[in-house]
């Protein structure tokens, strides 16, 4: 049930509250952070997972409690049967707006594993969160232009290695890898510089996926294919609190990992490669097709 509250107060409101729990969050994951990194044992570690994990599920519960509160926002929600809290997933979706993380946390806190995004290097100094997403063992990723491995070579696949090892450290508990396979939001005038195939999507990065089944493909037992529409228009993530989004739709689709592709070379094996871009750009098709339907249905 919505507070009735009146415009002018929701959001300065919701933004202290928010601001205050992320703090109060935030702290509580630094203090058992410095715990394991100073007793560094497997028993410290088995122990202080589960509580940076609960720490983290609990401020997204709160964000997620703001949003049933603060707005009048409906999320209409397709094939989020059968999810286990203790599975090993990959989490892919499309990307429309700022809105798509706390509209995906939403939907799964709680009912599958932590999500966990690969993240820009340069997003460990955002203040509080970055420190967060370090806490929680979210994967930072260094990328290297094509100039900076001209003029070092030795640079040439650090990013794959990197990603190895980060997923490597999920093998030891439930977890789900999230991927916005397009790389970036959505906006027009990216679908238009793309020449994107696709109505409503961008083409998709297939790169990440490959790198990720390489590393763990084996300790994952399928993909969530999560569909994203806003039939009221993308909307930034200052109009969520304003109470500026009417519903949001969502639909999961649990898919197989194909044996084939696991364990593939992405990287030097052309074959390989475009037989994986096939299989990303057909889920792409599909995608593309359910977010026409789900910008269409009369269910509203």
């Amino acid at each position: 049930m919505q507070f009735p509250l009146p415009n002018w107060l929701r959001t300065p409101l919701a933004t202290v509250l928010v601001g205050a729990s992320t703090l109060l969050h935030v702290m509580s994951l630094f203090a058992v952070t410095i715990v394991k990194a100073l007793l560094p044992l497997p028993a410290v570690r088995r122990i202080c997972n589960p509580l940076l994990t609960g720490i983290a599920e609990s401020w997204i519960g709160f964000n997620s409690w703001m949003i049933g509160r603060f707005t009048r926002t409906r999320f209409m929600v397709e094939g989020d049967d059968g999810l286990h809290y203790n599975g090993h997933y990959l989490v892919l979706a499309n990307h429309q707006s700022w809105v798509d993380v706390p509209v995906l946390q939403k939907v799964f806190n709680r009912r599958i594993p932590l999500l966990r995004f690969f993240l820009k290097s340069q997003l460990l100094w955002v203040p509080l969160l970055g420190l967060a997403w370090w806490a929680l063992d979210f994967p930072f990723m260094k990328r290297y232009s094509r100039e900076a491995i001209t003029r070092r070579p030795e640079l040439a696949g650090r990013d794959i290695e990197a990603t190895r090892r980060l997923c490597a450290r999920f093998r030891e508990i439930p977890v789900s890898v999230m991927n916005f396979v397009e790389g970036t939001r959505f906006t027009d005038a990216k679908h238009a510089a793309q020449d994107s195939p696709y109505r409503f999507l961008l083409r998709p990065k297939a790169g990440g996926v490959a790198f990720v089944l390489d590393a763990m493909g084996d300790g994952l037992q399928s993909i969530l294919d999560v569909t994203l529409v806003y039939p009221g228009g993308r909307s930034g993530f200052a109009d969520l609190f304003a109470d500026r989004i009417g519903m949001v739709r969502v639909q999961v689709r649990e898919r197989p990992i194909p044996t084939e592709l696991v364990g593939g070379d992405y990287q030097n094996d052309a074959v390989f490669r475009e037989r994986f871009q096939a299989w990303m750009n057909a889920i792409w098709a599909e995608k593309d097709a359910t977010v026409a339907r789900l910008k269409d249905s009369k269910d509203l």
